[in-house]
This record gives structure tokens, sequence and C-alpha cells, in this order.
């Protein structure tokens, strides 16, 4: 089924709020993108770029190798204290 593109406007709008719920997923188990898009109800492509916001800033991290689709799975990275 072929995903609605939305206006990039739009999906940077809701980035703030998405990676807070992506967040939450992330705390329960490592997920891939789509599997993170079926969780959120949201399309893969906007997931995309709200993951990858996180990736680039280090929230999150890739774990292992790709699955058989081409999929890495992502987790929260873990914070270190300073001390």
């Amino acid at each position: 089924m072929p995903e609605t593109v939305r206006n990039p406007r739009e999906v940077f709008r809701d980035a703030f709020l998405m990676q807070e719920r992506i967040a939450a997923l992330l705390r329960e188990e490592p997920r891939t993108i789509p599997s993170l898009a079926a969780a959120l109800q949201a399309p893969t492509r906007d997931v995309m770029l709200w993951l990858m916001a996180m990736l680039r800033y280090g929230v999150v991290e890739a774990r292992g190798k790709a699955d058989g689709e081409g999929y890495f799975r992502y987790a929260l990275k873990e914070v270190k204290p300073w001390l």
C-alpha cells in the first residue's frame, strides 16, 4: 500500500512529540524503522526522518547487523555520567 507523502513542514512540526514517543518504544526494546512505524501508526518515511535526527544527535544507536530486509534495530544510547 503506497504511503501518502506529507508536507515536510508537517513532518518537522511533529518531530519533538514523535521523538518522545519513539524513545518510549525504544525503552521497551530495540526496534526497526518499520516496527516503529507500525507501533506509531505513522508513515515509514516520517519515522525514518525522526529517527535519523535522533541518530545524528546521539540519542539512539544501531544495534547488531541488519536483518534479512536490510533494517537495523535501533536502541536508546546509554547515558554515561560525567564522573
